[in-house]
């Protein structure tokens, strides 16, 4: 980010640690409100699943375009991403979480900074917390890689990361070329918006908690960015979507990735492509842990609705959100608590 301030996290206490040292749950973190939430348990209710061998097809892109405007998440299977890459970031992962509080601590977040160990999005000493910690990283763009917070334990932690960035980042990059066909813009043109972006992967640890009925692992939210690529490091799932006023469990298929849209493609998209609500619960018995990469503009780039797609066919479309620079944006995300799609409700054009 060019060095640039935007601000960071509270620093509040390890979640890991307070599970593993107390009996009782600190009352910060209990919210019963969520016991009242509906979750459906028909099964067969799962996201789309997209084939990236087949996206040179109409049938499958068609598919992919159906999945951005009524569901927001898909998973994406056969997508050329080496799986013994994907199994060793999970190890390394893991192996990251498993080590003491001390050793953790030493890639701990900075004031203004939302990079490295602790937790996000904590804005006041008031405000309900999540039971999970967090390693978060920007690997892209590579100048600007801040290596005080890349682990140099596990020793092999680094290049693995390097290399998981590197791989994800190509398959955000072909994704969103295909967005771009189906909603008939340039995808070279679109893509430069996203060249030289921001990458972050964010990885979860969420402790198990005997009252996991009563906290959650992360709170509703739509992710700020363009689009997410999520992997699932154990078998504990906990990802939850919000879709006709009740939350769906998603059941991960195996070596595939789970990608929603983010709140900056609805907003360029004008709406078109939706950004969903989604959260993560606890489990009572096992730990979960989950890596996010998140992709998204560069600092240039101006977040609105798309010129090109306000314009097109001479139909003009009303632009339904403002439009303000990346690092504006930044800033307004940054300092905000997750709130369900409170961010896209604040970049909303009044009707």
């Amino acid at each position: 980010m060019g060095g640039m301030e935007f601000g960071g996290s509270l620093s509040v206490a390890n979640v890991q640690q307070l599970a593993s040292t107390s009996k009782d749950v600190p009352s910060r973190y209990i919210r019963p409100e969520f016991e009242l939430d509906r979750v459906s348990s028909d099964e067969s209710v799962q996201v789309p699943v997209i084939d990236m061998s087949k996206l040179v097809d109409d049938g499958e892109l068609m598919r992919l375009h159906l999945a951005c405007k009524d569901w927001g998440f898909f998973q994406v299977i056969n997508h050329e991403v080496a799986e013994e890459v994907i199994s060793k970031m999970k190890d390394d992962v893991q192996e990251f979480f498993n080590q003491p509080l001390q050793e953790k601590m030493e890639h701990a977040q900075l004031p203004n900074s939302i990079e490295g160990y602790g937790q996000a999005f904590v804005v006041s000493e008031e405000q309900k917390l999540d039971w999970g910690d967090m390693l978060y990283i920007l690997p892209q763009p590579v100048n600007e890689r801040n290596m005080r917070f890349w682990p140099r334990a596990p020793s092999s932690f680094r290049a693995t990361l390097d290399k998981y960035s590197s791989v994800l980042e190509k398959l955000s990059v072909s994704l969103l070329s295909a967005m771009a066909k189906n909603l008939e813009l340039d995808p070279e043109k679109f893509l430069l918006l996203f060249k030289e972006g921001s990458q972050g992967i964010r990885m979860n640890y969420y402790p198990a908690c005997k009252q996991a009925s009563k906290v959650i692992g992360l709170a509703p939210h739509s992710d700020a960015v363009g689009l997410t690529l999520l992997t699932q490091v154990n078998e504990v799932q906990g990802l939850q979507i919000k879709r006709a006023g009740e939350w769906v469990p998603i059941i991960p298929i195996p070596g595939a990735f789970i990608v929603n849209v983010g709140d900056v493609i609805e907003i360029m998209s004008n709406g078109e492509y939706k950004s969903i609500e989604h959260r993560a619960v606890v489990n009572p018995e096992k730990e979960r842990l989950s890596i996010a990469a998140f992709h998204t503009t560069n600092i240039k780039a101006m977040i609105g609705p798309l010129p090109d797609l306000i314009n097109k066919d001479q139909k003009k479309q009303r632009p339904k959100y403002k439009t303000i620079s990346a690092p504006e944006y930044i800033k307004l995300i940054i300092s905000s608590k997750l709130n369900g799609k409170g961010n896209i409700h604040s970049m909303k054009l009044e009707t």
